[in-house]
């Protein structure tokens, strides 16, 4: 894999290092270019990579589709890994396709109506849907030959391959499948008004604010409400806790029915948990209009809001070992096995301070960059491949799952009954392993 990473902040970073440490002898990673329209932080992540050979810094603007074009043909890089903000992503997937390169991000670009209606019907509130115009374009990279591989970090990301497995080797039917994004962060430091954003500031505004999707067929498809709505508590395992948690635009509720209702799919849902000052703070900025992305006239200078307060925030970057706790991210599924009804949740929890130490990283960057990180690795080998656009419930689960076990990328699969009873026993996982690769070898010799 020759690689052009567009877009170097902390997650597209934490990707590099990750691969680096999967693969220091460059059986895969042949070649790395690492792009950023700030061509000093490019070459701050370069002196991250100790003197690696194979990584190369460049000055890439990502609104200007041709030098991203020109980067790809000017390195003969095959792959481009979009770690940039969401307004960029469908002129860097276009990039790709006019450069003949594979494909991945870690989520797509959207556009709310200005006055959306809420109720039945995700085209009723949205100008361009979540993965709309990537999927809307499968048939031409098929033609092509090449490959995109959207929604791919941990959320979206490793919660869809937790939602292929469980459809595949948990459940004979899977109902539903609710995604749940939380944690028991704290910043000690921070000040009783203190706000923390744990993610990019600018993905932030966009998707929390944005009006909220799920996806239920019985209701007709997708179902959208207003921010911050649908709350509910979660007791997360892992020493986690009790979360409150409310819906969010998230590409989940998209990529899931796509590829899952096969497996007897009929409910959708995302929702996070947010800290009551972030909460506060988003609905002020909000109402003042801070969120827009249409541009105001300030002293004869053009500004957009969002823009302004994604770069006065509280940085995510600038977070690191004062953050005490664990992020719990995962899916809880219910079905049927064997006639009777169950319920798992499979999660992956990532704790602060182990991340701190083993990565010099954030858990929610660190755990971004694993799910994306080994995505990479398995297009990079070869096991995960095809001809048009996917996410990563398209794929076979058990390699992902296989490396995260291989790289200490924890996870775990609990039944969802008064005790929280483990299932996830080493004998067990290695069996359903076993019995995945048997399913494949007789599949082979049939075809």
């Amino acid at each position: 894999m020759k690689l052009l990473l567009v877009g170097a902040g902390a997650v597209g970073e934490s990707i590099l290092r990750i691969m680096q440490a999967r693969d220091p002898e460059g059986k895969w990673l042949k070649k790395v270019v690492i792009s950023d329209y700030d061509l000093e932080r490019a070459n701050e992540v370069l002196t991250h990579m100790h003197g690696d050979p194979r990584f190369i810094a460049e000055a890439v603007d990502a609104r200007d589709k041709q030098s991203i074009v020109d980067l790809i043909h000017k390195y003969k890089c095959d792959f481009v890994m979009d770690a940039a903000a969401p307004f960029v992503s469908n002129n860097i997937f276009d990039a790709a396709y006019e450069g003949g390169a594979h494909y991945g991000n870690m989520g797509t670009w959207s556009v709310p109506m200005d006055n959306p209606k809420f109720g039945p019907g995700i085209e009723n509130s949205y100008v361009e849907p979540m993965t709309k115009y990537n999927f809307d374009r499968h048939k031409a990279w098929e033609k092509k030959g090449i490959m995109s591989c959207i929604c791919l970090g941990i959320d979206p990301g490793v919660v869809n391959v937790f939602a292929k497995f469980a459809a595949l080797y948990l459940f004979d039917e899977l109902h539903e499948v609710h995604v749940k994004d939380g944690g028991n962060l704290t910043v000690p430091s921070a000040g009783e008004d203190g706000i923390v954003f744990g993610f990019n500031v600018w993905t932030v505004l966009d998707e929390v604010m944005n009006p909220n999707v799920e996806w239920d067929k019985d209701k007709g498809g997708f179902i959208v409400e207003g921010p911050f709505s649908g709350e509910e508590s979660f007791e997360m395992p892992a020493g986690v806790g009790t979360n409150t948690l409310v819906k969010v635009e998230h590409e989940e509720t998209v990529t899931m029915p796509r590829y899952l209702e096969q497996y007897g799919l009929k409910k959708c849902t995302f929702k996070i948990a947010l800290d009551d000052n972030l909460v506060k703070a988003l609905k002020v900025i909000n109402s003042l209009g801070l969120r827009s992305l249409h541009p105001i006239n300030i002293g004869g200078v053009e500004v957009v809001p969002r823009d302004v307060v994604a770069a006065a925030a509280p940085q995510p970057k600038d977070l690191g070992e004062e953050m005490l706790g664990k992020m719990c991210v995962g899916v809880h599924c219910k079905g049927i096995k064997d006639g009777k009804t169950r319920e798992v949740f499979i999660y992956q929890p990532f704790d602060n301070q182990i991340s701190m130490r083993n990565w010099e990283m954030q858990a929610v960057v660190a755990q971004t960059g694993f799910g994306a990180a080994v995505g990479l690795e398995l297009i990079g080998r070869g096991i995960w491949k095809g001809a048009g656009v996917f996410s990563p419930e398209y794929f076979d689960p058990i390699p992902y799952l296989e490396i995260m076990d291989e790289a200490g990328f924890e996870y775990g699969i609990v039944e969802m009954d008064s005790q929280y009873k483990t299932i996830n026993d080493k004998n067990i996982m290695a069996q359903i392993f076993a019995d995945a690769a048997r399913i494949k070898k007789m599949a082979l010799k049939l075809a």
